[in-house]
């Protein structure tokens, strides 16, 4: 199992970890299985999941919901949650939310923001939940960015960023998070704390990556980040294999409407099956007949076209 001990000695001996996001219990134990190091279940589900154009509509109830549903399958990766939108603004409501995803199965929490969470880093520390700060570009201030936009692309902005990431570092942080700044910043970051680094669009010298795991499928729709990589390409490519399938559907459907006739076959334990199936499609105009015994499948073997549909039934 991964915990934070094991992310400082990957640090120390310059091995790189995984992150990936995630939201539900199927994905958690693929994940298990695949020995994702550490899994964030992101506020990041309320665009991909819940549909949203923003993290903003995100509440504590939903990253509680989503965090027991991944901790309950994934024995194996250190687990991330966030604090989602205005849910740690007083150190009250930070320390209560803090509790309740902690105790869904969240390892560490994470928050984003600068030196001003200083004093919440402190007293979630000394309670006993580690902390990850999420600094450069946080998605839950993004009206006050006025976009998704590279940060620390300045002087100045570079040298608050590394302040910040000083201050929380002192203040207890046990992770640090960098999103869209420049690689060399991302790089200084790294080499100037003794905490893990996770990057996401800020380039290839942190300690770990994380990814939005429908980004890292392939499963995006409008604009995607020029930093995303989709993992599944090609024949593999998620997309083609939804229009794949919708397509053999669809030609299996028209067979089925176009049939001269539509013979079920279905012996022993199957005869019941054969015959509901048969009915239904009788029911809606087709023309179908049930065969439930060798004889009468035998017999009419040699009266069929390739006009004709035959649907055998095997119950496992």
């Amino acid at each position: 199992m991964i915990t934070l001990s094991t992310l400082n000695k990957y640090k120390k001996e310059g091995r790189k970890f995984s992150c990936l996001t995630c939201y539900d219990a199927m994905f958690a134990k693929m994940m298990q299985n695949a020995e994702v190091d550490t899994i964030l279940i992101g506020d990041s589900l309320g665009m991909v999941v819940q549909g949203h154009e923003s993290t903003l509509p995100v509440t504590v109830e939903d990253m509680v919901y989503h965090t027991a549903n991944v901790a309950r399958s994934n024995k194996h990766a250190l687990i991330l949650a966030d604090l989602p939108f205005m849910s740690y603004v007083t150190l009250e409501d930070t320390i209560a939310n803090a509790r309740k995803i902690m105790q869904a199965g969240a390892q560490v929490i994470k928050i984003e923001g600068g030196a001003e969470l200083a004093d919440k880093v402190a007293a979630l520390t000394a309670a006993g939940a580690p902390i990850c700060v999420h600094l450069g570009l946080t998605p839950q201030s993004v009206n006050v960015f006025g976009g998704y936009k590279v940060q620390g692309k300045t002087e100045d902005s570079a040298a608050k960023l590394m302040a910040d990431v000083k201050a929380v570092v002192e203040a207890g942080a046990a992770i640090i998070l960098l999103e869209c700044v420049p690689a060399a910043l991302a790089k200084q970051v790294t080499e100037a704390v003794n905490v893990p680094v996770i990057g996401i669009g800020a380039g290839a010298d942190t300690d770990g990556q994380v990814l939005v795991m429908h980004d890292m499928l392939g499963v995006t729709h409008g604009r995607v980040a020029r930093f995303v990589h989709d993992f599944l390409t090609d024949e593999r490519n998620q997309k083609s294999e939804y229009a794949g399938s919708v397509e053999e559907v669809s030609e299996l459907a028209e067979r089925i409407i176009n049939a001269s006739t539509i013979s079920v076959f279905g012996i022993g334990g199957s005869a019941l099956a054969a015959r509901h199936l048969s009915e239904e499609m009788l029911r809606l105009g087709l023309k179908s007949m049930c065969f439930t015994d060798l004889y009468s499948i035998s017999s009419s073997a040699s009266t069929y076209t390739n006009d004709d549909l035959l649907i055998f039934i095997s119950r496992q």
